[in-house]
């Protein structure tokens, strides 16, 4: 096969599949007026794949993708121009593939598709090279946005650090577990005692009085039960708590006291850890903003996940909630699933409270599992993240 035919899909991972896993010398991609017309996304997809090293040369002819009779016939003339050619039908609207079928009743030319849940191509018609063949392609988290044209950047965690702290993450988050009545207080009594006027250098060494003000006039107290078990897992160092009247100590560094001054860190971090510890991901990144157009300003779009984490060619994107899950978080969870990820991805939505009936009911319809507190307080979450991948509990 020399040249490719492509039905291209709004979800750009079924575009790429075919030509990376085949290397074809062309692709031929039958697209929307708007694509074919839109030399952005046009680019973003060439350099997608050039990156991934495929050099073929790309063309894009613009199409009706609801009109059968108008594909059928540009699929005739493409496949008169390009001998050694076969089709992809792996995406493409209803119309676009009841164009394929009538070609393929037609013509000789090799059909094949992809099948997401045995994550093998098959034979349609004349394709024997692709029958049953496993596909062994894998991207990391920062692909899936860059095959969709958008961009990645860093948030608020640094991900190149987090292995040093891979030994603390659980006793973190089994003090919150022990502690979750007092944690929005202990939050709040953190981020009051450890402000930093404007302007100046973050300190890490801190001295406050025993109470602070809190939200709306009202007051908190520090912890002594979280204090010490924050000195006990390496957090906090040289903690002295004089008479319930001053509190001092120091963080352990800046990352540190970025974690115990937001609320939703301790949550975000576990369920970053639970993944790299399945050991099932090629990828994990924790805190990714991702730019939706691919530019970085006052005009983009952006997002920030919570985890990312990627297996082959299935990306799982997991928003934490340290409330109630709201339908607002589970729509906006959905889009970004389907838009960074396709049919195929994977979307969890992990919260430290219980999920009531409604919501749950909401996440099924929009595909979205649920871990919630009692599967997170019964070390449950690996187990479940094994279910949702839908990896085998033997294998890796």
């Amino acid at each position: 096969m020399k040249t490719l035919i492509e039905l291209y899909d709004e979800r750009i991972i079924e575009n790429v599949l075919g030509p990376e896993s085949f290397h074809p010398e062309h692709i031929v991609y039958l697209c929307p007026a708007e694509v074919a017309e839109d030399e952005k996304q046009r680019d973003s997809l060439r350099q997608f794949l050039h990156s991934r090293g495929l050099q073929a040369d790309m063309e894009f002819l613009s199409t009706s993708l609801y009109k059968s009779d108008r594909i059928l016939q540009q699929l005739k003339k493409i496949a008169a121009l390009h001998a050694d050619c076969a089709m992809d039908v792996t995406g493409g609207t209803d119309a676009a593939l009841f164009a394929a079928g009538m070609f393929c009743s037609e013509s000789d030319i090799p059909v094949f598709t992809y099948s997401r849940k045995r994550n093998s191509f098959y034979n349609i018609s004349n394709a024997p090279f692709a029958d049953e063949l496993p596909c062994t392609l894998s991207y990391n988290v920062e692909e899936f946005f860059r095959m969709a044209g958008g961009t990645m950047r860093r948030g608020r965690v640094d991900n190149a650090v987090l292995g040093k702290y891979k030994s603390q993450i659980q006793p973190f988050f089994d003090l919150y577990l022990q502690h979750s009545h007092e944690w929005a207080d202990f939050i709040t009594y953190m981020q009051r005692v450890s402000q930093t006027p404007r302007g100046e250098r973050i300190p890490l060494t801190v001295t406050g009085s025993y109470v602070q003000k809190g939200e709306h006039g009202s007051r908190v107290t520090a912890s002594p039960e979280l204090l010490q078990g924050m000195e006990k897992i390496g957090f906090l160092k040289n903690l002295n708590i004089e008479a319930k009247e001053k509190v001092s100590f120091e963080f352990a560094d800046e990352q540190v006291r970025a974690w115990l001054r937001d609320v939703g860190s301790v949550l975000e971090l576990f369920m970053y850890q639970t993944c790299r510890d399945t050991g099932i991901f090629n990828d994990v990144v924790s805190s990714a903003i991702v730019d939706w157009d691919g530019t970085i300003g006052h005009e983009s779009v952006s997002n920030e996940i919570d985890v990312v984490a990627a297996r082959g060619v299935v990306p799982l994107f997991i928003s934490c909630k340290a409330c109630e899950v709201k339908t607002e978080a589970l729509n906006e969870l959905a889009i970004l699933a389907d838009r960074f990820g396709g049919k195929g991805a994977k979307a969890v939505i992990a919260t430290t409270e219980p999920c009531n009936a409604a919501a749950r009911h909401r996440a099924a319809q929009l595909g979205i599992a649920v871990i919630d507190r009692e599967e997170l307080e019964n070390g449950k979450a690996g187990a479940r993240l094994r279910v949702i991948m839908k990896v085998d509990p033997e294998l890796k």
